[in-house]
C-alpha cells in the first residue's frame, strides 16, 4: 500500500491493533446499550487492553516472561471488575472479561507479526460475543446423547486409530490399522445420517426419512417402514419409501470404495450410479400414486447410535471373519465361493463383506478385480431380496405385494451388469 510508505511499520501494526481491538469493544459497547448495566469495557477499554498487550512485546522485545507478566497484571484488573459485578449484581458472566485477555493477546500476536493468527482470535471472539442468544439456544437443543455420541466417534477415530499398528499379522495378512479405519469410515457414514436424522426429527416424511434411513442402513429402514406400513393404508408410499432407502444404500456403497478401493470404484460406479437413480426415481414416483399422502414421521425408525462401542467392536470381528471367510472360500472353493459367500451375506448387513472384499485387493492376491466385484453385486442384490422378503412378512398385505415386486426388480436388475 504505497499511501502508507510514510508510515513506519510500527506505526501500521498499531493501527491494526487498534483495528482488531475496537472490533471488539464495539461489540461489547452494544452490550451496554442494550441495557447489560454490569457489561466490562467497551470502544476505549478494549483498544488499550490490545495496546497494552502490544507495547509490553515492545519493551520486552518478544521475551516471553514480561509479556506473562503483563497478561498477569491484566487478568487481575479483570478479576478485580468481575469482582466488583459479583458484589453489586450476583450476576456470574466472565464472557466480557475473558475477551479482555483475549484482546491482549491479539496485541502481543501482531507485534510477532503473526496477523492471521490475531485477525482469527478477533474474528472468533466477535462471533462468539455476537451470536450469545444463538449459541445458548443450541445448547438447549442438543442432548446429552448428542455430546456422548460425538465424543465416541473422537475416541473411536481419533484415539483409538492412532495406536493401532499399521502392519499385517497372522497367515491371513490381516491389519489392525486398516481393520478399524474401515470401522471408521463406515461409522463416519452412519453417524452423517444419524444426525441429519436427529435434526429432521418430527419435521420430514417417509420419503425424507427413507433417505436419510438408506444412507445410515437400508435393511434397518425397511424394517421400520415395513412394520409402519402395517397400521397405514397407503401401501405406494410406503413400498416407494423402501425402494428409494434401498436406492440410498447404492450412494453410501460408492462413498464407501472411493475411500477404500478406486478400482473396484471404476468398475462398480457407472451401475450403483445406474441402480441408485434409477430406484430413487421409480420409488419416488410410485409414493406419489393416488394412495401416497403427507406423514410427518416414522416414529420407530430412529436408528440406533452407530458410534456405540459395542456396534464398533462387532462390526470389527464381523469385518475380520469376512476377510478370513472369503480367504478360505477362495483358497478352497475358488471363484464359486466366493460367489456361494457374497449370496449368503446378503441375508444380513453387507459392509463387513463389501468391506472386507476392498480389503482383499490389498492384502491378499487369490481374488482378481472382476471375481472382487461380482461378488459385491451378488451380495447387495441378495440383500434387495431380503428386504423385499422382510417387507412382504412385516408389512400390511398390499405394502407387502408391492414391496417384493419392486425389491425383485431391483434385484435383478442389481445382477444385469454381470452379463457384461
Amino acid at each position: 500500500m504505497k499511501y502508507l510508505d510514510w508510515l513506519a511499520p510500527e506505526g501500521i501494526q498499531i493501527l491494526f491493533v487498534l483495528f482488531l481491538s475496537f472490533l471488539i469493544g464495539l461489540e461489547r459497547e452494544e452490550r451496554k446499550v442494550t441495557g447489560d448495566r454490569f457489561a466490562f469495557g467497551g470502544v476505549r477499554t478494549f483498544p488499550l487492553i490490545g495496546l497494552i498487550g502490544y507495547s509490553m512485546g515492545v519493551v520486552s522485545h518478544g521475551e516471553l516472561l514480561p509479556q506473562a507478566l503483563g497478561f498477569v497484571v491484566v487478568a487481575a484488573f479483570l478479576l478485580m471488575a468481575y469482582w466488583h459485578k459479583l458484589a453489586s449484581s450476583g450476576y456470574s458472566g466472565v464472557t466480557s472479561e475473558m475477551s479482555g485477555l483475549a484482546t491482549y493477546l491479539v496485541g502481543a500476536l501482531v507485534y510477532r507479526e503473526m496477523f492471521w493468527i490475531a485477525t482469527t482470535l478477533t474474528v472468533a471472539s466477535v462471533l462468539l460475543l455476537e451470536l450469545k442468544t444463538r449459541l445458548e439456544d443450541l445448547a438447549k437443543r442438543i442432548e446429552a446423547d448428542d455430546i456422548l455420541t460425538l465424543a465416541k466417534f473422537l475416541l473411536l477415530s481419533a484415539v483409538i486409530l492412532p495406536l493401532l499398528p499399521n502392519t499385517q499379522v497372522s497367515s491371513f495378512a490381516l491389519n489392525p490399522f486398516r481393520t478399524w479405519l474401515v470401522v471408521v469410515a463406515v461409522s463416519a457414514v452412519s453417524y452423517g445420517s444419524y444426525v441429519l436424522q436427529r435434526l429432521t426429527k418430527d419435521r420430514g416424511g417417509i420419503i425424507l426419512s427413507a433417505v436419510l434411513g438408506g444412507a445410515y442402513s437400508s435393511t434397518v429402514t425397511t424394517v421400520a417402514l415395513a412394520r409402519r406400513s402395517a397400521s397405514e393404508d397407503q401401501p405406494h408410499l410406503f413400498s416407494g419409501g423402501i425402494l428409494i432407502a434401498s436406492g440410498m444404500m447404492y450412494l453410501r456403497l460408492v462413498v464407501l470404495l472411493a475411500i477404500f478401493n478406486q478400482e473396484l470404484l471404476d468398475r462398480l460406479v457407472l451401475p450403483f450410479g445406474v441402480l441408485a437413480l434409477l430406484a430413487i426415481g421409480v420409488g419416488w414416483l410410485w409414493s406419489r400414486r393416488s394412495d401416497a399422502s403427507a406423514v410427518k414421521s416414522v416414529s420407530d425408525a430412529q436408528p440406533r447410535n452407530p458410534l456405540e462401542i459395542s456396534a464398533a467392536l462387532l462390526f470389527a470381528a464381523l469385518f475380520v471373519a469376512m476377510l478370513i471367510a472369503t480367504h478360505l472360500a477362495t483358497q478352497y472353493l475358488g471363484k464359486t465361493g466366493v460367489y456361494l459367500l457374497a449370496a449368503i451375506m446378503g441375508v444380513g448387513d453387507v459392509d463387513p463383506f463389501i468391506m472386507g472384499m476392498t480389503q482383499s485387493l490389498t492384502t491378499l492376491t487369490l481374488i482378481p478385480v472382476p471375481t472382487a466385484s461380482a461378488a459385491i453385486l451378488i451380495a447387495v442384490s441378495s440383500n434387495n431380496v431380503v428386504k423385499g422378503i422382510y417387507a412382504f412378512a412385516m408389512s400390511s398385505r398390499r405394502t407387502g405385494k408391492q414391496s417384493l415386486g419392486l425389491m425383485l426388480s431391483l434385484g435383478a436388475l442389481g445382477l444385469a451388469p454381470l452379463l457384461w
